[in-house]
This record gives C-alpha cells, sequence and structure tokens, in this order.
C-alpha cells in the first residue's frame, strides 16, 4: 500500500436515521468523478451491501461485528478495508456504521466524519448521542421535510449545544433536496497515502470490567474494575 491515495468518508447514526439514503446521494454524487467502494459494518445482518453493489455496480461488501461493537470492530478491520478498497480500484472509500453504539465514535483523523440524525427523534436526541456527533465534520439532518419550520430550528439549536460549530445539512435524503453542501464538502476531502495516516478523534469507552470479558453474575459486588452502584448513578464517569 505504499502508493494508497483514498478518499475515506465515515457515516454514523443512530439506526433508522437515514444513513443508507444519505450515502446513496453521496455515491451518485461522486461517480461523477471518482471511483467508489463502499463497506457496511454491521451487528449479525445486512443487506445494504447488496443493495448497493446492485444498484450502482461499484465494490460493495460487509462486516459483522457479532459479540464485539461494531465502532470497535471498525477500527480493526479498518487497514483491511483500505486495501480492500484499493485492490477493487477505489479512489473513495464509504463507510457506513451500524449506529448502535452511541457512546463511540467511528471517526479517523484526515477523513471526513458524517453524522445522520432524524429529525424525526425528538429535539433532544443530540444530547443523547456523545462522541458520534461532537466529532463529526458535519450533520446531515433527514426527514425535515415531514416537520415544521419551528421544530427544524429547535433541532438544530440542540446540534448547535452539543457541537457549536458542526455544519448542518437538512435533507429529505430519499429525493436529495437540500444536499449540495454536502456535496462541496465531500469534494474537498483530501485522500490519505498511508494507513499511519489515520487514527482515532476520540478516546474509546474504557473496556477493563469483568462484564466486557463475559462474567454474567450480576451486581457491583460480584465484579470489579469500572464498577458502579445506583447511589452513583447521576454521575458520569470519564476515563484519562
Amino acid at each position: 500500500m505504499d502508493r494508497l491515495k483514498l478518499k475515506i468518508i465515515m457515516v454514523a447514526g443512530p439506526p433508522s436515521a437515514g444513513k443508507t439514503s444519505v450515502t446513496r446521494q453521496m455515491i451518485s454524487h461522486l461517480m461523477l468523478t471518482e471511483s467508489v467502494a463502499y463497506l457496511k459494518i454491521d451487528v449479525v445482518t445486512a443487506f445494504e451491501d447488496e443493495e448497493i453493489h446492485a444498484e450502482f455496480g461499484i465494490p460493495a461488501r460487509k462486516v459483522y461485528s457479532g459479540d464485539m461493537c461494531p465502532d470497535h470492530m471498525g477500527i480493526m478491520i479498518m487497514r483491511d478495508a483500505l486495501e480492500w478498497a484499493e485492490n477493487s480500484g477505489a479512489t473513495v472509500l464509504i463507510v457506513e456504521s451500524a449506529g448502535l453504539c452511541l457512546r463511540c465514535t467511528p471517526y479517523f483523523t484526515n477523513a471526513l466524519g458524517v453524522c445522520v440524525m432524524s429529525s424525526l427523534s425528538g429535539t433532544h436526541t443530540p444530547f443523547k448521542m456523545a462522541p458520534m456527533i461532537a466529532l463529526a465534520d458535519i450533520c446531515v439532518v433527514t426527514k425535515t421535510d415531514l416537520i415544521s419550520q419551528a421544530e427544524k430550528e429547535v433541532f438544530r439549536e440542540s446540534i448547535r449545544r452539543v457541537s457549536p460549530t458542526m455544519d448542518i445539512v437538512e435533507t429529505n435524503a430519499i429525493q436529495g433536496t437540500g444536499m449540495k453542501y454536502l456535496f462541496r464538502t465531500v469534494d474537498a476531502v483530501q485522500p490519505i497515502t498511508s494507513p499511519d495516516d489515520i487514527v482515532l478523534r476520540g478516546v474509546p469507552p474504557l473496556g477493563v470490567c469483568t462484564i466486557c470479558v463475559g462474567k454474567k453474575t450480576v451486581g457491583w459486588q460480584n465484579h470489579f474494575g469500572v464498577i458502579r452502584r445506583i447511589d452513583d448513578a447521576d454521575s458520569i464517569y470519564n476515563g484519562d
């Protein structure tokens, strides 16, 4: 991979937010000037790679994380994914995460992080998404044709409170309305030349408790590592 020259776009967001619809719009735009490869990371079942390949004829595949957090799986296999995309002749790799772990962040440095959210999910949703939205480059808010202007403004303000400088695109992703700004951002992505050009943007959650390694007994008294009693439930433990 000495001559790697590949743009990376990471698409994240909660389930049913419209990630694949946004991805389809980006692929349609990118195919005018680029060769695109698509990777879907899911837990046990996914069909998006088959649909994307059938619709666009581009290299597409999926990886199942199984017992592992899908965002952690993405971190583990990213070098393999870059090699696969390069060998497929791609100049752009789009990775769509399962969107199940809102505490994790799948974004890398020197890659475009796109967070997709549904405007129907509630105005408090941005506050619940932690690094998945806070560390993204751009937030695409979908299904905005189904809410009022006042609701749009409240939702936008919630995003701004989490990330004051966040670029926001409001769209009906199926029809592609309002996507021009996203396309300009996508076009400005710079390629990496080595897998060493990318590292995680955020610090992953601590995975040092005995539950994480498979212990099934109930109650903090039976565990060690990162433990929490009910009286401590209102506090948030932040690792170093």
